[in-house]
């Protein structure tokens, strides 16, 4: 089935830095693991970039949206906000740790930015404080 044309309300959506830097690379095979493993489904921000109907219909959609950047520039999450995608949660690779121009592109990297984003969903995915309290009326 082509990506779109599933609307599920729970998919959680991972867009990426694909950018020429080590830490974009890192970004982009970090979101293919996240995917592979079931954590999510990449999607194609060139779509919501270029503001193509149905990738803004399913981002409007969507649960989570999770955009993993690989720098400080923030490319996905700018695009992203940009296109009035709501409720972003993000991460950068220099978050944890990674410098861009001297983090190469490695199992270790990759794995170490996918447990942070996994942490990201986690903690995105946690009842609000005042949505897990019980009422006592």
């Amino acid at each position: 089935m082509n990506p779109t044309e599933s609307n599920a309300p729970d998919v959680t959506l991972i867009f990426c830095c694909s950018g020429a830097a080590d830490v974009g690379e890192i970004a982009h095979q970090a979101a293919r693991a996240l995917d592979q493993a079931g954590h999510g489904m990449r999607f194609c921000l060139a779509g919501v970039a270029g503001r193509v109907p149905a990738h803004l219909a399913k981002c409007q959609s969507a649960q989570t949206i999770l955009a993993i950047d690989g720098c400080h520039v923030g490319c996905s999450q700018r695009a992203l906000a940009q296109a009035g995608i709501p409720r972003i949660h993000h991460l950068r690779v220099s978050d944890v740790g990674l410098v861009k121009g001297s983090s190469p592109v490695t199992r270790a990297h990759v794995r170490r930015v996918m447990e942070a984003a996994v942490a990201v969903l986690v903690g995105a995915a946690a009842p609000s404080p005042r949505s897990s309290q019980s009422s006592k009326g």
